[in-house]
């Protein structure tokens, strides 16, 4: 199974659910979640935050779901 569908109904979510988050379409969505389209840089980052997981994860990278540390960096932003 895809993680992005995986990660999704773990939540309970539909697709539309996630979409209204993103502010894209549903067919839009869905052809990530089929692996038609790769998934644009902007919105993988939205989804590993919002899942609190790694991008890595996501593109199958690792099996390990846990996020990396917050860099450096974003912290400085907070301030």
């Amino acid at each position: 199974m895809n993680r992005l569908r995986e990660l999704r109904e773990d939540k309970d979510l539909y697709q539309k659910d996630i979409t209204k988050i993103l502010n894209m379409s549903q067919t839009g969505y869905s052809q990530y979640e089929t692996e038609t389209n790769d998934i644009p840089t902007d919105i993988l980052k939205k989804l590993a935050n919002y899942y609190n997981t790694s991008i890595d994860y996501l593109l199958y990278r690792t099996d390990s779901r846990k996020p990396y540390p917050k860099s450096i960096i974003d912290e400085e932003k907070k301030e």
